[in-house]
């Protein structure tokens, strides 16, 4: 190799916690259209959706939930 190799694209990450009462009680389509609409305005690109469950702020055990995650490259 004759050090051609262009540099190796790098990425930035971001995770949104989604819990059902954020998208109104139930998971919403609709609502999870939305996000991914607006983060990709803003240059994010889905990576992974993750079911989870997400700690609740109040007494034991969570309540379910989804983990969005969303990469793009670092400008």
């Amino acid at each position: 190799m004759n050090g051609t190799i262009g540099h190796m694209q790098r990425y930035t990450y971001k995770v949104v916690e989604l819990r059902e009462k954020m998208l109104g009680g139930k998971m919403s389509g609709d609502k999870l259209e939305r996000l991914l609409n607006d983060a990709a305005r803003d240059g994010w690109q889905l990576k992974a959706i993750t079911s989870t469950e997400v700690k609740g702020r109040v007494g034991p055990g969570g309540v379910d939930g989804l983990l969005v995650t969303f990469e793009r490259p670092v400008q």
